[in-house]
């Protein structure tokens, strides 16, 4: 089982549409928690957390460390508000969990992204932990260093009303 950390930086209605996209993880059995990261107190975002059964974390912006902090697993899938993983993705990250190593530390979900773009930033944030990252809480805790991510097979887009 994995923890999900999903970083709020679009409001409640985007938190809605990531979280309802895990449900069948849930079901199947690879998501045991999740984790919702904000950098302030809301009301609103307090009631959805609520609501899924998740923790509610004040975190620094753009930060993953308070997440992994409250995370009850030691595999971490690092979302933004507004990502929705695609059809497949279930099985290749209960593969990658299942299988690999804790000191492999860092595996990717594909984007969907122009191709020049997806190439820098692929250059450029090669072991920075970013959304459709799944990781190793020891990689997050600075505990061990990140390997070059692998490439998994599955794809994460954005759900277009949250860009």
């Amino acid at each position: 089982m994995i923890t999900v950390l999903v970083r709020v930086t679009h409001g409640p209605e985007a938190l809605a549409a990531t979280l309802s996209a895990l449900v069948p993880a849930v079901a199947a059995g690879l998501i045991g928690d999740a984790v919702i990261l904000t950098d302030k107190l809301d009301e609103t975002l307090a009631k959805v957390a609520d609501a899924a059964g998740a923790t509610l974390v004040i975190a620094k912006p753009g930060s993953w460390i308070e997440g992994a902090n409250a995370a009850r697993r030691d595999w971490l899938l690092c979302l933004d508000d507004g990502d929705i993983p695609q059809e497949g993705w279930i099985r290749v990250l209960d593969r990658f969990v299942a299988l690999s190593k804790p000191e492999q530390g860092l595996a990717r979900m594909r984007r969907q992204r122009a191709g020049v773009i997806n190439a820098l930033v692929n250059l450029f944030a090669r072991t920075s932990v970013r959304g459709g990252d799944l990781v190793q809480r020891r990689v997050l805790m600075n505990e061990i260093r990140a390997r070059i991510p692998v490439r998994l097979s599955a794809t994460i887009e954005r759900d277009p009303v949250f860009g």
